[in-house]
Parts: C-alpha cells; sequence; structure tokens
C-alpha cells in the first residue's frame, strides 16, 4: 500500500495535554478532523497544571494572603492572618486549582470529541506510536503528529537530588515543611520566583548565581527594584559564585562554592533550567533529532524535520511561556490541514515574572535600544503618587516607558509592581497597534485605578521630550 494511501487510526495525534497540545488537539477537531492526545494519568494539563505555572502560581497566591503581606504597610510588618503557616496551608488551595482546571480540559476536550489515550508514548516509525498504559501497551497512528510534551526541571548529574533536603522546581512543591533557610542555585525566572515567595514566608534564602545579575532579560532598573525588595526580606545574592558540591547532612545542607565559601541551609533548591522531555518518545525512530537540552528544532510554521510531525511549547525553546505555545499549537494545527492563518505569532509576546512583586515588560529594554542607536525618552510613573498605589499599599511598584525621541512610538513598557502582568497588557495593545506616546496622554483613565500610571509616565516623558524640543529651537 503506498504511504499516501495508508489509513489511520486519527487526522491528528497530540503528544502531551499542556497549553500547546490543548489547543492543538481543539484546533483540529474545530476543522472536522479526528484528534486525539496521548498524556499520562496523572498528568492532565501537562507540566503547566500540575508541577508548573499553575501550582506556582497559586502557591505565590497562598504566600501572599496567609502572611498578610499586601497589608503590611497598614497594619505593619508583624501583620500575618496565620502565624504558623504549614505546607497544608499552601497546598489545598494549590490542589482545589489544580483539582478545578483538570475538570476544565478534560471537559473541552470531550466537547470537541478529543479521545485521550491514557499512556505514555514512543514512536515506532514516523507515522506510529506505542502508547504504554498502566496495563498495556497498543500502536496509534496518525496522518499528522503534533509533539508538545513539554519539558522537566533540568538536573546536574553531580547533584545527588533526594527529593527533601536537595530538591528541583517540581519537587519544591512537595516538601513535607517550609524551610527555615534554604539556598536557591540559578538566579533565572523560576529561581527567583521561589526564592521571593520563600522569602515572604520568612525562610532565609541565599540565591547563588555564576552570572553577574539576575533575571538578565529584564530592564535593569526593575531588576534592581526587585532586588531591593528581597534584600528587605533578607534575601542573600552571590554572584559570580558556582557551586561546587552540595554535602547533606543530617541536619541539613552544606553548599560549597568554588570561591570557598560555605553556606548552610535546611534546603537547596536547583533552578538550573528545562530538559526536553523527549528521551522516552524515541524520535530518532520517527527521523528526528533532539538537541542536548532535549529541544527539537523547527521552521516558522513549526515543522520539524520530518513534514508531516510537529512540535510546540516548550519542546521548541524559547519563549516556553504557556499563552505562546497555546497559539503555537494552533497555528501549527491549521498550517498541517492547510488552514488559512494570518502572518506568523507576534514577536511582541508580554513577559511575565511571577516574584513578590511581579515584573512584566513588553517590547524592548533601554539595554537594547541603545545597542540599535534608536533615540529613546523614558517615563515613569511611580505608584507611591497614584491614589490607588495608597489604597493597595504599594508603595514601590513603578511603571515605566519606553518612547522614541522623534517620533513619540511607544517602544517598551516595564512594570514593577502589584497586577504588573497585568497592567502590561495595556502597552501591549498600544505598541501593536502603532501608538504613539500621545494617545496615552490624551487618553482619559478610570480613577483611582493603576492604569492611570500609563498616563502619568506618559506626561513624564512628553514633558522631557518638551524639554530638548525646546533648547533645539
Amino acid at each position: 500500500m503506498d504511504q499516501g494511501d495508508r489509513c489511520y487510526d486519527y487526522d491528528l495525534l497530540v503528544l502531551g495535554s499542556g497549553p500547546g497540545g490543548q489547543k492543538a488537539a481543539i484546533a483540529g477537531a474545530k476543522l472536522g478532523r479526528r484528534a486525539a492526545i496521548v498524556e499520562r494519568r496523572a498528568m492532565v494539563g501537562g507540566v503547566c497544571i500540575n508541577t508548573g505555572t499553575i501550582p506556582s502560581k497559586t502557591l505565590r497566591e497562598a504566600v501572599l494572603y496567609l502572611t498578610g503581606r499586601s497589608q503590611q504597610e497598614f497594619y505593619g510588618a508583624s501583620y500575618r492572618l496565620k502565624d504558623e503557616i504549614t505546607v497544608t496551608d499552601l497546598t489545598a488551595r494549590t490542589q482545589h486549582v489544580i483539582g478545578r482546571e483538570v475538570d476544565v480540559i478534560r471537559s473541552q476536550l470531550a466537547r470537541n470529541h478529543v479521545a485521550m489515550i491514557v499512556g505514555t508514548a514512543r514512536f515506532v516509525d514516523p507515522h506510529t506510536v506505542v502508547v504504554t498504559g498502566d496495563e498495556d501497551e497498543h500502536r496509534v497512528s496518525a496522518e499528522k503528529i503534533v509533539i508538545a510534551v513539554g519539558t522537566r526541571p533540568a538536573r546536574p548529574s553531580t547533584v545527588d537530588f533526594d527529593g527533601k533536603t536537595v530538591v528541583d522546581s517540581d519537587q519544591i512543591l512537595s516538601m513535607e515543611r517550609i524551610p527555615a533557610s534554604m539556598v536557591v542555585v540559578g538566579a533565572g525566572v523560576i529561581g527567583i520566583e521561589y526564592a521571593s515567595m520563600f522569602a515572604t514566608l520568612g525562610t532565609k534564602v541565599t540565591v547563588v548565581e555564576r552570572r553577574d545579575r539576575m533575571l538578565d532579560v529584564c530592564d535593569l532598573e526593575i531588576v534592581e527594584a526587585l532586588k531591593y525588595q528581597l534584600r528587605d526580606l533578607a534575601v542573600t545574592f552571590r554572584f559570580r559564585e558556582t557551586v561546587t558540591r552540595v554535602e547533606r547532612h543530617p541536619h541539613g545542607t552544606l553548599t560549597i562554592l568554588e570561591s570557598g565559601k560555605r553556606i548552610p541551609a535546611d534546603t537547596v533548591m536547583y533552578s538550573a533550567g528545562r530538559q526536553g522531555v523527549t528521551d522516552i518518545l524515541d524520535v530518532a525512530a520517527a527521523g528526528l533529532v533532539a538537541d542536548d537540552r532535549g529541544r527539537i528544532t523547527v521552521d516558522d510554521h513549526y515543522v520539524t524535520a520530518v513534514e508531516h510531525i510537529y512540535a510546540v511549547g516548550d519542546v521548541i525553546g524559547f519563549p516556553a511561556l504557556a499563552a505562546t505555545s497555546m497559539e503555537q499549537g494552533r497555528r501549527a494545527v491549521y498550517h498541517a490541514f492547510g488552514e488559512p492563518v494570518a502572518g506568523h505569532l507576534s514577536a511582541l509576546q508580554p513577559i511575565g515574572v511571577y516574584t513578590i512583586p511581579e515584573i512584566s515588560y513588553v517590547g524592548l529594554t533601554e539595554d537594547e535600544l541603545t545597542e540599535r542607536s534608536i533615540p529613546f525618552e523614558v517615563g515613569v510613573s511611580r505608584y507611591r503618587e497614584l491614589a490607588r498605589g495608597a489604597i493597595l499599599g504599594d508603595s514601590y511598584g513603578m511603571l515605566k516607558l519606553l518612547v522614541h525621541a522623534e517620533t513619540g512610538a511607544l517602544l517598551g513598557v516595564h512594570v514593577f509592581g502589584t497586577t504588573a502582568t497585568e497592567l502590561v497588557h495595556i502597552g501591549q495593545t498600544v505598541i501593536g497597534c502603532g501608538g504613539t506616546v500621545d494617545y496615552l496622554v490624551d487618553a482619559v483613565f478610570n480613577y483611582p485605578t493603576l492604569a492611570e500610571s500609563y498616563k502619568v509616565a506618559a506626561l513624564d516623558a512628553t514633558n522631557k521630550m518638551r524639554a530638548v524640543a525646546t533648547l533645539d529651537s
């Protein structure tokens, strides 16, 4: 039988039910195709729902609520909703949210008649996988396949993880108690998010990072503002330091640095990046190759080296965001079945860092504009100047606009503080529509709101540009 005449079990088979896999399968079903998802029984919703985005952000909300952090400006630093916060207090909220999200996903897939195949997939040829379930295994074939298996925490081979005293970012969610002290190895997004959460809980945190700064993709001024807040929570930073080894002892751990420093702590958390879950997939049997981080290379349409196999989400690398993965999944399936889709995925993606306080940005940074020799002006608004900031008790938050000094075009928005990840979307919309600072100057915002910060920052930038223009005239 010719390969083109072959009868497949499904038109579309998606490997993984995370954000990218969900949207890919549902997009296929909406196009009238027979779609199925392969996923392990305990992992419906993928890493995002079970061990990544949703549990970590829910944990953050629980920490903020139980510690009374957002109310301490009014009621004093000693104010807490509960004096003794336990792991059970934190995980109760997390498990509730995870359960609800899993139910929503199952309902969405069922409503769209997407088959759920329980088990772990392994390629046997470019169109076929073997799915190993709890009790048996069987073959499943498909005309088009989307790989959306996601990632897991990368684990250095020199580190002896035990899930209790030496943990990765998955294991930290199932610790038995809140540690009195912790070393966080790695000052990327995940490392700093957890460092800020545990510091808020009262854990004495030390962050070790081999580079000379943290969150190097973010605006330097915003990062410095966060660093100030974390130091106020007694976080210690060790930059330009490398961990040589971690020793486990009966009463804790000892982290030895290359410089000779020795840091005792109850727990060590490694945040050493992510590893694509392609090793158990046997991608070579499908004619594919994964790099040393388990990532698969794709083109602009998310097509791999095999024309009918696509890959989306964290397994293809940057930006590795849930929101981006969803759109990648939809676009990949539309391309697979010849459905038109407008242009390419926009490069204008908002980035959110769920530290305490939050960071979010969209567009270019000051460093990028300087490197490109683009003349720009900066407009800043501080939450303490806003009535809403006073009502919320946020005196440290800020919003920064980067504006083209000649055209007034909005080039970048950087936010630090309460609801930063929500607030950034106003700037994203203005930039995406080609808006200028004049629009924000003339716009009327609800009062009192944090959104007013856009108008205040726009006026600040405009006044600076006017001062330059006056001197030039």
